[in-house]
Order: C-alpha cells, then structure tokens, then sequence
C-alpha cells in the first residue's frame, strides 16, 4: 500500500473502474484487483476447509468473505492516507485498489517534512489499529470457528501490512517516513527521497532472497510465490523510479518557457504547406508554423507530425490548414511560469506540444521533446 503524489512522470491513464466515492474521494478499481480476489479465495478457503473441515463451497463462501474484509482493511488503510492529506490542504485525486494492494492519487507534494510524515504514517497507523482490533476479537471468539478464523486472518493480515508498509524504503509508506527524515535534516527534498530509493532497492532484494527462504523451507505456498516475486519486483521498480524521479526533479529550476519554447512563424490560412515552410526556414530556423486567420489571429499549430506524413510532392498543393491542429486543443503555458508548476501543467495535461503564450499573444511552443532532452540530458529520447 502506498501514497504516491502524482502529478506523474507519465501520461496518466485510466486508473480503472470507478465504484463510487468515500468521503468525497473518487474509488477506483484496477483489473488486477480479480486476480488477487482470485488467490487469496483459492488459498484461504483451502486453508479454512482443512482448519474448520468445512465442505468445498463453504470454503469458497469463506474465502470471498475473507477478501471482502480485506479489501475493506486496504480501503481504510488508504484513506488513513486521503484524509490526512486534506487535513493539511493536499488535494487526493483518488483512490485505486489493485492487486498488489492500493494507492492514494495526490495533486501535489507535501509542502514540509512534518507534513509529508504523517501523511506517509497514517495509513500503517490505521492498518496497525485494525490488525489491534481484529486480534482483540479473535481472542474474544471460541476456537476452532469460522468467525475466530476471519478475525485471526484479519489481524494477521493487517499486522503484516503495517509492519511491511513501516519498512523505510520507497516507494513503501516508511520509505516516505525516512524521505521526510533525510528532508528535514539536510532541507532537501530530492536527497531524501534519493536516500530513500536506494534504501527501497535493499529492502526489494531482502524480500526476494526471504521468498526464496521460505519456498525452500516450505513456509511459502506455491501459488503464492508469483504474487511474492511480484511484490518484490514491485518494490524494486518502484525504488528505481524514485531515485529517477529525484535526480529529474532537481533540475526543474533549469525550466525557462522563455529560452525552451520553439520560435513561430506565423503564415496565412490557406498558404501552401511548401510555401509556408520555405518562409519559416528563411526567417527562422527551427521555428514552429502558426496558422493566421485573415485578421492575423492565431488560429491553429502545424503538426510536425502531420506534415512528415505528407510526401515532398503534395505539399505545394496541400494548405498548412490541412495539417494543423487548432489552439483551442492544445494546453497552454504563460510564460511565466516556474519549473515545479510547468510539471505540474505537463503531467495534468499529456501533450506533445505545448502552446506558450505571454498574456494574450503566443509567443512559442513548447516540444515535450525538449523538456524531456533538458530533464534527462543523458538519456536517449524518441523525437
């Protein structure tokens, strides 16, 4: 289980079904969520029918009921997240249960150490007081019972999520807790959450090498070691993407719409795609095509990627309105802004172009392309 503060790195897609709202906050549903259902039913309601010697569908009955439960305690876990975060003023997005258990969606980073540690401790807080409650009731209920068996799950369950989530490496919820730590004590944030990934790297190669100890050992069901590998691999990656996200992060100060956006060039609805690109390349090389309407208004932006797709031969023939997209469709940037909020901007709305404008006149576009080259000069981008 963990929170994550997306804007992401990505586009965003669809987080999955959407089931509803709790407490005002949007509940989603990843199709991965059948497989887990799936597993954990096959395996409890096999261990519920050799504790309790109960028939094969009142095992399955039990089973689903156990993972009911349990998605109930991934849920509250969550939330624990959402509503701490509201608490101090961080909009939550969303929630989305999946298979490896869930994450919390949020619109932005926590603005303090202080603030960022008890956001990333709620939810094992709130795992650790359910697992209390369900061992309370487990010894509360006669032995060897179908309910005593659900409470004992539950409190097991429950235990281990908040003592795994308490684990101090990203993208785990102490791994948060230690970013915060390293943040406070050195005031940086990205040497935080550096720390913190690398640390996450140790604790996903520590959980593959206990999974290999318990399948040897027995300990480990066998349908249940996939999901294991699968957990560490998750852990591992997602470390990985951590300490990326911290080296990228740290040169959003470098962002400057004004030196990073394109030039433009603009031409004349109706003008000859050839025409207009002899103009442009006469004028300004490497400027960006603006389609004008005849009272010189900015109307729409010539797609590269249209016109790459248009042979040499036609485009005397094919005018640039043809192969433009109108402005009204692509997300706009004032000049202004700073690094943190032009990620902000990206990430909210995926683009591959991006309109600069300066009050009410455009002034440049901005290629994801290049925001991409100067975030990560060392890696190799697909233009």
């Amino acid at each position: 289980m963990e929170q994550t503060s997306r804007p992401r790195r990505r586009p965003r897609g669809s987080p999955g079904l959407t089931v509803g709202r709790v407490f005002g906050v949007p509940l989603h549903l990843n199709g991965s969520m059948l497989l887990l259902a799936l597993l954990v039913t096959v395996l409890y309601a096999e261990f519920a029918r050799d504790q309790l010697a109960l028939s094969q569908l009142s095992g399955y009955v039990i089973g689903v009921g156990f993972v009911v439960s349990l998605l109930g305690s991934v849920l509250l876990h969550e939330l624990g997240h959402a509503l701490t975060a509201r608490r101090f003023g961080i909009g939550v997005r969303g929630i989305t249960l999946e298979l490896l258990g869930g994450y919390t969606e949020m619109d932005r980073d926590a603005p303090s150490p202080r603030v960022d540690l008890l956001v990333s401790l709620a939810g094992p807080a709130v795992s650790a007081v359910l697992g209390g409650v369900a061992v309370a009731v487990t010894l509360a209920l006669p032995d060897r019972t179908v309910a005593n068996q659900l409470a004992f799950q539950l409190a097991v369950s429950n235990v281990i999520v908040a003592v795994f989530n308490a684990l101090p490496g990203l993208p785990l919820d102490g791994g948060r807790a230690l970013r915060a730590a390293v943040w406070a004590l050195t005031h940086d944030r990205h040497r935080g959450t550096e720390v913190a990934g690398w640390v996450g790297r140790i604790v996903a190669a520590g959980t593959a090498g206990l999974v290999a100890v318990l399948t040897l050992t027995h300990h480990l069901a066998p349908l249940a070691l996939p999901l294991m590998l699968l957990v560490a691999f998750t852990l591992w990656r997602g470390a990985g993407q951590s300490i990326r996200y911290a080296k990228v992060s740290r040169r959003f100060p470098l962002i400057d719409l004004a030196r990073l956006a394109r030039p433009i060039w603009p031409v004349p609805t109706g003008t000859p795609l050839a025409e207009a690109q002899r103009r442009a390349e006469d004028a300004r090389t490497g400027a960006t095509l603006l389609v004008t309407d005849s009272t010189g208004r900015p109307v729409g932006l010539v797609d590269p990627v249209a016109v790459a797709a248009v042979p040499v031969e036609r485009r005397p023939w094919l005018a640039v309105d043809a192969v433009s997209r109108s402005l009204s469709t692509l997300p706009v940037l004032a000049v202004g802004l700073d690094g943190e909020r032009v990620m902000e901007a990206v990430q909210t709305h995926p683009g591959a172009q991006y309109v600069v404008t300066s009050g009410e006149d455009v002034v440049g576009v901005l290629h994801i392309a290049d925001l991409a080259q100067l975030l990560e000069p060392d890696r190799k981008m697909n233009t």
